[in-house]
């Protein structure tokens, strides 16, 4: 069975009313700090920790349970679990599986926020970072003795460069190193990061899960191998989300195999027009032949999403790009992406380790679910305005 005709056909218990179950096509809402027990051996059951209900708010509500659930059976999970964030998922990932004196690897092209906590977080526990490029050949040389764990993004969302992960894997496997990924591009429906022998996939809901823009949240899916560890660290930490945000994730989610479809085809057309213009010297989207890594694109990846990255000439000023960011009236000026509107930002590239665009300002599109003529005709009057 398809795994969206699992999610959309996936049962909770509604309430009963009359000795009826209420079948509402979506779920209640529940909001609740304090579970009411049945008995007083049922509460003493949760106090022992061998109660198999929800004994209280923190414990995971229905709509969040729901969500996991739905997750669980797009990644091909053992288990997942939800965060108010995507950085707090991956803050968690990484509390979860490092300790003081440790080392983690991270590929030199991930999100922005996350080289941030690296720097600014982890080293406050005595947890040490470094950084490979993306296209690193011996991997092996990056390990040291107190290597504890591999971070890719693959591929990133701003440089949008692919690592081989089956190479990754295999050294990861053999000196006994977890993999962790943001798959937050591809989404598990373009790529499966568990089957291809990864530990931990890690999503922003916020994007294309979410689809609309509305709400915060991240995902951590965990393999067989690693489950109990993580689920045991979820419920010391008291982490919940709110039942609402459950409920829109949820709403987004089993939209998403259609709207995907959409994103991608108008960023491919998007991405392919722009890449002859004169006065742009690349397009960064996997999925064009003239990607570097489209061959490994190609090996991993089912399709590919609506984020992709432009760079204009060396002689294209930074007045002229403001100018022509000013110019778009259907493209929003926001750093975020996934969403039904779609959105434009710009940055110079920053990196810990050798890249071809360093110092280069990189225009990152997310193409939404407007009409796509609509689109390139306000990117064109924009260029127009910079030619």
């Amino acid at each position: 069975m398809d795994d969206f005709t699992k999610i959309i056909n996936l049962e909770f218990d509604h309430n009963i009313i009359g000795n009826k179950r209420v079948n509402t096509v979506n779920s209640p809402e529940y909001n609740a700090s304090t579970i009411l027990f049945d008995s007083h051996e049922d509460m003493m059951l949760a106090e022992n920790g061998k109660y198999s209900g929800i004994y209280y708010g923190t414990n995971r509500l229905p709509n969040q349970r729901e969500l996991e659930e739905s997750l669980n059976i797009l990644e091909n999970a053992s288990v997942t679990r939800i965060f108010p964030s995507g950085i707090s998922a991956i803050r968690h990932v990484l509390l979860s599986f490092l300790k003081s004196g440790d080392h983690i690897l991270v590929c030199d092209n991930v999100y922005g926020p996350t080289k941030l906590l690296c720097r600014l977080f982890l080293s406050k526990f005595d947890i040490e970072t470094d950084y490979m490029p993306s296209n690193a050949e011996n991997i092996e040389d990056f390990i040291k003795e107190n290597t504890k764990a591999i971070f890719l993004e693959s591929p990133g969302s701003i440089t949008f460069e692919i690592q081989d992960m089956d190479k990754i894997v295999q050294t990861a496997q053999k000196h006994n190193l977890i993999t962790i990924i943001d798959n937050t591009w591809a989404t598990p429906l373009y790529f499966k990061p568990l089957e291809k022998g990864i530990d931990i996939s890690i999503q922003s809901i916020t994007k294309y899960i979410s689809g609309n823009s509305d709400i915060l949240m991240g995902s951590v899916s965990v393999n067989e191998k690693h489950a109990a560890h993580f689920d045991k660290y979820y419920s010391l930490m008291g982490i919940c989300c709110s039942s609402k945000d459950c409920i829109l994730a949820l709403k987004g989610l089993k939209t998403l195999k259609i709207r995907l479809k959409e994103h991608e085809q108008n960023a491919f057309f998007l991405a392919s027009w722009l890449e002859g213009h004169k006065i742009i010297e690349k397009v960064l989207y996997p999925a064009l032949k003239s990607h570097p890594q489209h061959d490994l694109y190609k090996k991993y990846f089912k399709g590919s999403s609506g984020l992709f990255g432009l760079i204009f000439k060396k002689e294209v000023s930074p007045e002229k790009i403001t100018t022509f960011l000013n110019s778009l009236n259907l493209f929003g000026l926001g750093f975020s992406w996934g969403g039904y509107k779609s959105l434009i930002s710009a940055g110079k590239v920053k990196r810990d380790c050798f890249c071809e665009y360093e110092d280069r300002v990189i225009i990152r599109i997310s193409a939404g679910l407007e009409d796509k003529e609509d689109l390139k005709n306000d990117l064109e009057n924009a260029l127009k305005k910079i030619s």
